[in-house]
């Protein structure tokens, strides 16, 4: 089990970027593709955006595609989601996720595929 704790959430006015992080402990990070999702209040979990876990692929939510970029550091264990032009309609908890499983070639974007999640941290872009 990996262990994974997210920062960098705040406030934010509309067309301004933050930038999330997230790190791992436990298992090793680097074998793992990580993913990023949201939850919007009174809305299901959705995928926000996935990096393999060598960081060659990304694969983003049509939603955020332009305007969000995932990266990852493997020698610090951490994974980052670069926010960018954002939209009242970006805010939402989001939360990182590792894989369940590790080396995988093709990379999900499903929940349901991802077995570690971090507590969340809160965005909220005001108009």
């Amino acid at each position: 089990q990996v262990q994974l704790v997210e920062s960098g959430g705040g406030l934010v006015q509309a067309g301004g970027s933050l930038r999330l992080s997230c790190t791992a402990s436990g298992r090793t990070f680097s074998s793992y593709t990580m993913a990023w999702f949201r939850q919007a209040p009174g809305k299901e979990r959705e995928f926000v955006g996935v990096i393999s876990w060598r960081g060659g692929s990304t694969y983003y939510a049509d939603s955020v595609k332009g305007r969000f970029i995932i990266s990852r550091d493997n020698a610090k264990n951490t994974v980052y989601l670069q926010m960018n032009s954002l939209k009242p309609e970006d805010t939402a908890v989001y939360y990182c996720a590792a894989d369940r499983r590790a080396g995988r070639v093709v990379v999900k974007t499903t929940d349901g595929d991802f077995g570690s999640w971090g507590q969340g941290t809160q965005v909220t872009v005001s108009s």
